[in-house]
């Protein structure tokens, strides 16, 4: 047996159990982790609240962040081995069709998160498909690296993958201190771009200009931010606005964009019904693009550049298992700066 943390019905923050379950056996080409931290993210809180529309396969234990050691593999696993320090990598895909097979994971008919579609990290231990382990950066304990995965994946699809940022560009990351704003301002400076940031409090603010940003602007002291934006960049606008903010930003992120911009989104926190005229879009030439998570091949990458100290995982706060109430209600009120993480 092992504890774990789930939700079998969607809700507030008590319906978090905590519970002792079997521990989860290795299949053929599978890996069992014994998990030392997870990490935490916005997705757990929709995992628990529930998304009207979509059905999560309940009970689900939470989490699709982690890192631990190699326990037991399964029958034909060949690249890892008992006793190995690991990042577990969130997205599983089939690994065979024609998505997979070209390094588009992400769109793989089968795809799943970890935490989301599947039993994930929030436990003693969890199992995956051999591909979604990779090592441990030397450089990162446990706590550390299970603060890089999703939020680093994703803001790298969206700003590289999906808007194409190129060196030189100016770049609009909307909450720059939440976890994938924090990766997000990272990437956009280690790629040549300049980096205005929004963020909540004076305090944030100043993390996201120690993050790289060249602007930061406290969105709860403006009336106005896109106006505050134009301001720093002139009648032409920024070239991309990283969104995940939805309702409450996204016009004033539309209004921001030069000619030829585009806006990449991954989230709705404040609600996903917004209004779009398509005279802006099509006499301006804008893209607005999707994202959900990214490549696998990419996170390999971003790994890399991590142990190379690159970039870097922006942790919060450390929390025991069983405060993940509590870490639910931190992400929620937005008192958080990076990630939270959470170690069983």
């Amino acid at each position: 047996m092992m504890r774990a943390a789930r939700v079998s019905e969607h809700g507030g923050v008590e319906r978090i159990e905590f519970v002792e379950v079997p521990k989860p056996v290795p299949g053929p080409g599978e890996v069992r982790v014994l998990v030392r931290a997870s990490g935490l993210n916005h997705l757990d809180t929709w995992v628990r609240r529930g998304v009207p529309g979509h059905r999560f396969p309940l009970p689900l234990i939470l989490g699709s962040d982690g890192a631990g050691l190699v326990d037991a593999v399964g029958d034909g696993v060949r690249r890892v081995e008992p006793g190995q320090d690991v990042v577990l990598l969130p997205g599983v895909s089939c690994g065979v069709c024609p998505a997979c097979l070209e390094g588009l994971d992400n769109l793989c008919p089968d795809y799943s998160i970890l935490g989301e579609a599947r039993d994930g990290t929030c436990a003693e231990f969890v199992v995956v498909p051999e591909a979604n382990v990779a090592p441990k950066p030397a450089n990162l304990g446990y706590v550390e690296a299970a603060a890089v995965p999703l939020v680093f994946q994703t803001a790298w699809s969206m700003l590289i993958r999906r808007a194409e940022l190129r060196p030189g560009e100016t770049v609009l990351i909307h909450a720059g201190g939440s976890g994938v704003g924090s990766a997000a301002v990272q990437i956009a400076r280690l790629f040549g771009a300049r980096v205005i940031a929004t963020a909540g409090t004076p305090e944030k603010c100043q993390h996201a200009l120690d993050l790289g940003a060249d602007h930061a602007i406290d969105y709860t002291a403006t009336e106005d931010f896109a106006k505050d934006v134009r301001a720093l960049v002139g009648r032409a606008g920024v070239d991309v606005v990283f969104e995940h903010v939805g309702a409450v930003t996204f016009a004033g992120s539309m209004k921001c964009l030069a000619r030829g911009g585009r806006l990449v989104t991954c989230g709705a926190t404040t609600g996903g019904q917004v209004e779009i005229s398509l005279h802006q879009v099509f006499f301006k030439n804008l893209s607005i693009l999707g994202n959900t998570m990214g490549r696998k091949a990419d996170l390999l990458r971003i790994l890399q550049l991590v142990e190379a100290g690159r970039l870097r995982p922006v942790l919060s706060q450390t929390l025991p298992l069983a405060a993940l109430r509590e870490a639910h209600t931190l992400l929620e009120s937005r008192a958080v700066f990076g990630k939270l993480v959470v170690e069983p």
